[in-house]
């Protein structure tokens, strides 16, 4: 199976058809059946206390699964989420970004499931040096629209 959409085409698409919250999301990274997502975080995202908020991080995991599932079967924005299960495990970062890097796990005719893990952006040293943390993980189920 190969790409449906680029990492151009994907950035397009959120503009045109969410622009209410496409200057939020940097797609970073698409390949076959993975894809990595950049929440760049605003006060907007905080809650009391400095951090990013719960509904922040789930945001950022459904787009991550909808633009993988979108990465693979094209542009078809009538694909939802039916199901979630998130686990937050620490606190972010304060002042970071959040990335999220999704694994499609299964992508058939009707749904496609999707794995997430989300860190703090702490910089290429950390990553290079094996030390993101893990601040939260998802998993999530999307229904796929029938071809018309």
């Amino acid at each position: 199976m190969t790409l449906a959409m680029t990492r151009e085409d994907l950035m397009a698409f959120l503009k045109e058809a969410f622009p209410q919250v496409s200057d939020d999301y940097i797609v970073d990274h698409v390949e076959e059946k993975l894809i990595r997502v950049r929440l760049v975080v605003d006060d907007r995202h905080l809650r009391p206390g400095g951090t990013i908020s719960g509904p922040s991080m789930f945001s950022l995991a459904d787009v991550t699964v909808y633009l993988g599932v979108l990465s693979m079967i094209g542009p078809k924005a009538l694909a939802v989420t039916t199901n979630c299960s998130i686990d937050f495990m620490r606190k972010p970062a304060a002042g970071q970004d959040l990335v999220a890097e999704a694994r499609l796990l299964k992508l058939g005719r009707v749904l496609a499931v999707g794995d997430v893990v989300m860190w703090s952006d702490t910089g290429p040293e950390a990553a290079r040096a094996g030390r993101l943390a893990p601040v939260a993980r998802a998993t999530l189920t999307y229904s796929i629209p029938p071809e018309r």
